[in-house]
């Protein structure tokens, strides 16, 4: 939970501390209400940090390529993985007392910072997993308001029935969910995010799959290796594929809870990088494969690509565009408890700080999860879509966790450890994300007023 404490004399001063260890070696500060703290391993800590970064996001990855041609994206791809690997590294660095995000955002800018993060953590989380449930929903049921535009898997196998319905579908998936959201312990999952992770490789195996159907049968081309501006409203417009990227690497209010329980909390550097290699490979992957199977047909979300009425995949067996629909939604749904947890943990700091231990309350912690997903299940019902919503979450939630605040903690660098090249590092990634995102959402609200609504803008969700 986030700790108040001023930092120590002796920790501030001119350096004296630099790179002593920040937490003790072996984990343990907040023992789980089991008694299995400190006992997770790095390939479980591999497992959950994969399963927190490949989410949603990696719908709109082929979208991105669409826009920023194939080489620039990867290269983007890239550039956001180091950055992320290097926002990680300032986080755990500046770890002292409380492990957790809000801890640290507490130690450099007092309760309100941590009070901020907390509020920036909840409203991206709650924007993430709404856009989960929609997903599902899409999947399985079809579109929100019925029609033939966006057809679901049951649908298309049993006909339109009362348990085939949106509002069903969503209940059936909270009620497979319950288990999972339950449990106390991030390291618990590991298991369901082993399987997330096989899925998601599934889905790329079944989309290369198609993509060398369709480049054998002449129905797909090689993708383009650079954007074509004459798809854009303008050449600002590429700055939108950025937020995009950005929300698919934010993870970073996980780091610190699958951290915890680890037996050797310095191992989580190690879990981290391995994990951005891993995303990163799986995400330049799908958008490649998905970019080459549709080109410039590929839709904001490419699983709707997918169904029978886009005609994207022409000649390829309806049986396996189901199986990558379906392989990416029941990936969402084992990914959806891991987000939940962070977004429970960060509701309860913000609401309720000072309290004991959010696991050690079991009435608080069910209480407020029974709330979290009534509120989440009211969202996805209500709201047919939020992909616009994510493309300026992406810009102004997900950037400010991901990019501004660890650059700040560094700048701000209460505990005097921070050296010049860090420093310089952090003001760097605060510039890019203020530029690339103040880009990206005027680009956004420029085409939004002129009705420029094209096939090669991101945000045509």
């Amino acid at each position: 939970m986030v700790s108040m404490n001023p930092p120590s004399s002796g920790s501030a001063g001119g350096g004296s501390t630099a790179e002593a260890p920040l937490l003790p070696e072996h984990a343990g500060l907040e023992p789980a209400p089991d008694g299995g703290a400190g006992s997770a391993s790095v390939l479980g800590a591999v497992f959950n940090v994969s399963t927190s970064v490949v989410g949603a996001g990696i719908m709109s990855i082929p979208a991105a390529m669409r826009v920023l041609g194939v080489a620039p994206a990867v290269l983007l791809i890239a550039g956001v993985a180091v950055l992320a690997n290097a926002a990680v590294d300032f986080m755990l660095r500046y770890t002292r007392g409380a492990p957790s995000y809000a801890g640290i955002m507490g130690d450099a800018f007092g309760r309100a910072g941590a009070a901020l993060l907390n509020v920036f953590v909840a409203f991206n989380a709650f924007g993430t997993l709404t856009v989960y449930l929609i997903i599902i929903g899409d999947v399985m049921s079809g579109a929100a308001g019925g029609g033939d535009g966006h057809a679901g898997v049951l649908p298309e196998w049993f006909g339109r029935q009362w348990w085939t319905g949106r509002e069903v579908v969503l209940v059936a998936a909270a009620v497979i969910l319950l288990p999972l959201v339950l449990r106390k312990r991030v390291d618990s999952l590991r298991y369901t995010s082993a399987i997330s992770i096989l899925l998601a490789v599934v889905f790329m195996l079944i989309s290369f799959g198609i993509a060398v159907y369709a480049l054998f049968t002449g129905t797909a081309k090689m993708p383009r290796m650079l954007p074509d501006f004459s798809r854009l409203f303008s050449p600002f417009e590429l700055f939108t594929a950025v937020p995009v990227i950005v929300v698919a690497f934010t993870f970073h209010f996980n780091v610190h809870p699958i951290r915890a329980e680890l037996s050797k909390t310095s191992d989580m550097k190690a879990a981290v990088r391995v994990s951005l290699v891993l995303c990163a490979a799986i995400y330049a992957a799908v958008g490649f494969f998905g970019f080459l199977l549709f080109g410039d047909a590929t839709m904001a979300d490419v699983l709707a690509n997918f169904d029978r009425s886009s005609g994207a995949a022409v000649g390829v067996p309806q049986a396996l565009n189901d199986a990558a629909r379906l392989s990416y939604a029941l990936h969402l749904v084992l990914v959806f408890p891991l987000l939940l947890f962070s977004l429970r943990v960060n509701v309860d700091e913000l609401l309720f700080p000072g309290r004991r231990p959010l696991a050690a309350d079991t009435r608080r912690f069910v209480s407020l999860t029974a709330v979290l997903m009534a509120v989440l299940y009211a969202l996805a019902i209500a709201i047919p879509s939020i992909w616009t919503l994510f493309e300026y979450s992406g810009s102004t939630f997900a950037v400010t966790i991901s990019l501004i605040f660890p650059g700040a903690i560094v700048l701000r660098d209460v505990h005097g450890i921070a050296k010049r090249k860090d420093k310089a590092l952090a003001a760097t990634m605060i510039i890019l994300a203020v530029i690339t995102s103040s880009i990206a959402i005027a680009s956004n609200i420029m085409s939004s007023i002129s009705d420029k609504v094209r096939g090669g803008r991101v945000g045509n969700r």
